[in-house]
């Protein structure tokens, strides 16, 4: 049987301690009749503290934002002590100063590690990158505040009820027109970064346990749009009487036939652009997102899009318009061409590895180099061989059993 706790905060005056007429406010914590002592960090003149309320006399802003500051250290005095109730720890004086102080592990929190992952990881990661863990951090925060009524929680709280919480918080949201507001993938990146957030916690000791142990991450298979042949040379066809739909229309074309990201394909300059060990115009360059060295020796069609944009001012050998734009624009042009896919940048990329390379002959392996690809994995994800391409390849197959059973045949 439990013995029932006495517990009590008390703030009072440390005037042995009185120096140039100030003296250190502290607070005394007991339970069942032990006391800890901690200094607040906050002074006032012994004149102006009242003895029975236990705070600063007065109504002047100074009094009052001194009082507030009191009444937020009275709350997470408290706090401590329920969390550790709740923990069904041992609960002592000198655990709950422990918990206040931050020297327990336990103490450490959600906004302790997310302050942490952004001071060491802003000069590492891409600002794209930063900014998407900015938006998991906004979803955690709302999720904390919604569902557990607090602005922050101890990592030790963190279980695998708190992630499948999570999980069920995110396909939740609603959009401002009622629709499901993530999808399914988009879901799983923010728990994916949430679980990178936990593992460095473990890193650094402040959680013991791994609350993602026991959760498994579903990422549903889509297949990526790209351009047929016919789609491809439509739009190479057509042409645009807006410079913007033509120059975007351009610069996408440039991609499809190189097989680079829009961020690179951006930051090209004349620096890139040299000549290869055939004696012809190739790209070498690094990937923005991996740092992987880019390697493709130009397209005869490629490389008349680079001569038609040379500017001997800019350094750069393309005018790119901003990712947003250009994405609205190839919207445009798809529209147009009345081609019936969501036509992004990144569709170029996809139409490089299956309709330019894959489905004319180009080994994978090529296919991954040209790609900036550390692994061929990622090579077989991105770029499929086409029902097409497998369907003469059959064709093929066929014509030469013909021929030798045709051979087979004569020579008996």
């Amino acid at each position: 049987m439990k013995t029932k706790l006495t517990f009590r905060i008390l703030f009072w005056l440390n005037l042995a301690k009185t120096k140039h007429t100030l003296a250190p406010i502290y607070a005394r914590v007991t339970v069942n009749g032990r006391r800890a002592e901690i200094s607040l960090r906050r002074q006032c003149h012994p004149e102006s503290w009242d003895d029975r309320a236990h705070r600063i006399k007065g109504r002047n802003i100074e009094a009052t934002v001194l009082n507030n500051y009191l009444d937020a250290k009275y709350s997470k005095l408290l706090q401590c002590y329920e969390d550790l109730l709740k923990e069904d720890g041992i609960i002592t004086a000198t655990a709950i100063k422990s918990r206040f102080l931050g020297a327990d592990g336990t103490f450490k929190s959600l906004k302790d590690v997310l302050e942490h992952h952004k001071t060491t990881m802003g000069d590492v990661l891409k600002p794209g990158t930063l900014k998407n863990y900015g938006a998991t951090e906004k979803y955690l925060l709302g999720y904390i505040s919604a569902e557990h009524k607090t602005a922050d929680i101890y990592l030790k709280n963190i279980s695998y009820q708190f992630v499948t919480g999570f999980d069920k918080f995110l396909r939740r949201k609603k959009d401002k027109k009622g629709l499901k507001q993530l999808s399914n993938n988009g879901i799983m990146k923010h728990l994916e970064r949430f679980k990178k957030l936990t593992n460095l916690s473990i890193k650094l000791g402040w959680l013991d346990k791994d609350p993602f142990r026991d959760y498994k991450m579903k990422f549903e298979k889509f297949d990526r749009a790209y351009l047929s042949q016919r789609e491809l040379n439509y739009i190479e066809e057509t042409r645009f009487s807006r410079v913007t739909l033509e120059t975007t229309k351009n610069i996408f074309l440039f991609a499809c036939y190189t097989g680079m990201s829009y961020i690179d394909v951006k930051h090209l300059t004349k620096d890139n652009l040299i000549k290869g060990v055939n004696g012809k115009d190739w790209i070498y360059s690094r990937r923005e997102k991996s740092q992987e060295p880019i390697k493709v020796p130009l397209l005869e069609k490629a490389r008349g899009i680079l001569y038609a944009y040379e500017n001997p001012i800019s350094e750069f050998l393309l005018p790119v318009y901003s990712n947003q734009k250009t994405n609205s624009y190839l919207k445009e042009i798809a529209d147009l061409c009345k081609i019936p896919k969501k036509l992004s940048f990144h569709v170029a990329r996809h139409t490089f590895a299956t309709t330019v390379t894959l489905s004319n002959g180009v080994p994978i392996e090529t296919v991954s180099k040209l790609l900036g690809h550390s692994k061929l994995s990622t090579t077989q994800i991105y770029a499929r061989v086409l029902d097409q391409k497998i369907g003469d390849d059959m064709d093929l197959l066929q014509d030469k059993l013909f021929l030798s059973r045709s051979d087979e045949l004569m020579s008996d």
